[in-house]
């Protein structure tokens, strides 16, 4: 793929005062993502969001145990617009990404006599929202369902998309399907009490934006990364919305990766992926992996002669700012990761390719990638 994203950027960078919506543009499937104002009247909330898509009378949503903070509020948003509100409370943790785990919450839903009108809500980070999605999209063929993220990761990348999915001991996301949300609530002040970890995991996918289609919002990281990092509220909100702009745009275009341009948007993942897999699902966070994922996929750049080392030395250092790891641990074998890279949903026919940058805005799929090239950009 050779198109190039700089084309895709689009939008205004959105202005900090009052609501910011973003559209998801998919025909009748088109949906919004709302951040909501700092207007004290304000008086939209998801509720009222979900109540333009969905005449159900059932709410059921699925929360992790980080999130259960939020649960007074968004049962109330919900319960305000006349649904039957149910909860069901995970563990937090990748762990939870199992199809074991699916299958108790299609029997709740059972016990609950769900029918095709009834709303699955997710309200916590990627692994609720991934579950709860493929939930939606396999039970009864198929029910609305909304998201509501309390991570940074889940805000500006996993909420928005339509991406479903459960892993296996093998691999992750290998088990899953497309199938979008009714619509995504965004608030920034759930960030306050996010574990310091998370928010930096959800750091390397903002990174990950900079890099693949947008130059300028590169820069300005790399100027804000301390407000950033202090989470002040003006920067925060605004980076949120830039990135949901951003992938929206890939999403509208390519929502099912038919012509390759949403495969940009999995800059460091098959390396990434693999090292998640490697570790022990929830050892390293979904952000920590794909950061070294990125800097691996950086280094094979170079080695192929299509960035400079001054580009690596920009992103390792915007990267290391974030406090995020740029190498995977030693003691893994080269070999094992390779085998998991051609499991990797990104291969052909067991055949290597990456996502690579050319320049700072903008990456192209590469193929035909030499094992000991992998083992170089492993830094073995």
């Amino acid at each position: 793929m050779n198109r190039s994203p700089s084309n895709l950027a689009g939008d205004a960078y959105p202005a900090n005062e009052g609501l910011i919506r973003v559209t998801v543009h998919l025909a009748e499937r088109t949906y919004s993502i709302l951040l909501p104002g700092t207007d004290p009247n304000f008086s939209e909330t998801p509720g009222v969001l979900a109540r333009l898509r969905n005449k159900g009378e059932l709410a059921f949503i699925v929360c992790d145990e980080g999130a259960k903070a939020h649960i007074p509020g968004i049962e109330t948003a919900f319960a305000e617009q006349g649904y039957q509100v149910k909860l069901w409370i995970l563990p937090a943790g990748e762990a939870q990404k199992a199809l074991s785990v699916a299958e108790i919450l299609y029997e709740a839903l059972l016990d609950l006599k769900a029918d095709r009108k009834t709303l699955l809500v997710a309200l916590g980070g990627g692994v609720v929202g991934d579950l709860t999605g493929f939930v939606a999209a396999t039970y009864l063929r198929g029910l609305d369902f909304f998201m509501v993220p309390t991570t940074l990761l889940s805000m500006v990348d996993s909420s928005v998309g339509g991406k479903t999915g459960v892993n296996l001991t093998r691999g992750k996301n290998l088990i899953g399907c497309f199938h979008q949300p009714i619509g995504v609530w965004i608030d920034p002040t759930f960030l306050t009490t996010l574990p310091d970890r998370d928010f930096r995991s959800g750091l390397a996918e903002i990174v990950k934006y900079g890099m693949i289609m947008d130059a300028e919002f590169w820069d300005r990281l790399e100027k804000e990364a301390d407000l950033l990092l202090a989470r002040e509220p003006f920067i925060l909100r605004r980076v949120i919305a830039r990135c949901c702009q951003l992938k929206a745009r890939v999403v509208s275009e390519d929502e099912h990766e038919l012509t390759g341009l949403r495969a940009i948007l999995n800059y460091g993942h098959t390396f990434g992926h693999a090292f998640e897999t490697i570790a022990g699902y929830g050892k390293w966070l979904h952000g920590e992996a794909v950061a070294a994922g990125m800097h691996c996929a950086m280094r094979l750049a170079v080695k192929r002669g299509l960035m400079d080392q001054q580009a690596l030395k920009r992103q390792e250092a915007l990267l290391k700012k974030f406090g995020l790891p740029t190498e995977p641990d030693s003691s893994w074998s080269s070999e094992e990761l390779i085998d998991l890279m051609r499991a990797d949903k990104k291969a052909a026919a067991g055949k290597l390719r990456f996502i690579l940058p050319t320049r700072i805005g903008h990456v192209q799929f590469v193929e035909g990638i030499e094992d000991a090239e992998v083992r170089a950009a492993l830094g073995r």
